[in-house]
């Protein structure tokens, strides 16, 4: 029996990236063909498990012109649209999307930010983005949220006596001054 790989994709107004994870895939084999359907077979796992995965894409596709990678831990395909334009979804039909095909949120740009070229970071580790470390950023936010909301509370209970106990309070101002 076959099991079906997970499978990441996103899009471009040009291309779809289709990633199938499957960590040390053995006899991998991928057929594409013009009409959109997308075929994947290999064996991975210590008890060799055949995995395979069939799925008609939205759209018509460039054969030629697409792209694999597969590497140690996962399938990358780079597939040309035939046409530009923006699927609605990865598979053709009316269904739901199968459990094991996700949106690749690591490579989605929305339709209105999709410039030209892709977006290369060559390399670049944000996490020491303007020398600022993760520990310190997220102890500032937190000290300053506590500090905002127990002043907020103070001015909403000073502002709530007030407006109730106003005569209560400059009584007790009047009697503090005369014992002065």
């Amino acid at each position: 029996m076959s099991r079906h790989p997970e499978v990441k994709w996103a899009q471009r107004l040009d291309k779809v990236y289709i990633t199938v994870q499957l960590p040390d895939a053995r006899d991998v084999k991928v057929n594409l063909e013009p009409d959109g359907s997308f075929t994947f077979s290999a064996t991975a796992g210590a008890g060799n498990n055949t995995y395979e995965l069939q799925m008609d894409l939205y759209d018509k596709v460039n054969k030629e012109a697409s792209k694999i990678n597969i590497g140690v831990r996962s399938i990358f395909c780079v597939v040309e649209k035939a046409e530009k334009g923006w699927w609605k979804k990865l598979l053709r039909g009316d269904g739901k999307a199968p459990h094991y095909v996700k949106v690749d949120w690591d490579k989605w740009v929305d339709e209105d930010d999709d410039g030209p070229g892709d977006l290369d970071l060559g390399g670049m580790d944000f996490s020491n983005f303007g020398n600022m470390g993760g520990d310190a950023m997220d102890d500032d936010f937190e000290d300053s949220d506590d500090e905002g909301q127990a002043e907020k509370t103070e001015n909403v209970q000073k502002t709530g006596d007030v407006q109730t106990t106003g005569e209560a309070s400059s009584e007790a101002k009047t009697e503090t001054s005369a014992s002065i």
